[in-house]
């Protein structure tokens, strides 16, 4: 039975070896390998003898796997690693979703005095309108004083 620390530090063991192997390949092709640590030469160059025998995605699984293996056993997991294989990926659907116009709102019915049939909804005056009456007022104002 495999303890939950045990799968814990086998999971990470799992992730960083699989993100260490992309980071590792993709200097490799970028003409960087020179850079990496000896350990990370030494799984590239096993990467490469495991691709002359066997397909690119089961050579790529099997250097991930020696890869945790090691990271397992550096990060402390107990005895042998525990099988953590992830699922395979799912066939991702269209995860897109098409744009649909919201539908339309019904139009409320506006009484003969502008006011519509509901008493909470009250229709906005236009600006022109609030205008006109304000130069109205003014120029009453300026012809009751004189």
């Amino acid at each position: 039975m495999v303890k939950a620390a045990d799968m814990l530090i086998a999971r990470r063991a799992d992730t960083r070896a699989r993100a260490d192997f992309a980071t590792w390949k993709m200097m490799a092709k970028l003409n960087g390998s020179s850079a990496l640590p000896p350990e990370a030469q030494e799984f590239l160059a096993s990467y490469k003898n495991l691709l002359a025998q066997m397909s690119e995605g089961e050579a790529t699984e099997a250097t991930i796997a020696a890869i945790y293996k090691a990271y397992y056993a550096e990060m402390g997991g107990a005895g042998t690693p525990p099988d953590v294989r992830t699922r395979p990926p799912e066939a991702a659907a269209d995860n897109v979703t098409a744009f649909r116009r919201p539908a339309p709102k019904p139009k409320a019915k506006v009484s003969f005095f502008g006011s519509t049939a509901s008493a909470t909804q009250r229709r906005p005056l236009p600006v022109a309108l609030i205008f006109a009456c304000l130069v109205v007022v003014y120029v009453g104002i300026r012809l009751y004083w004189r």
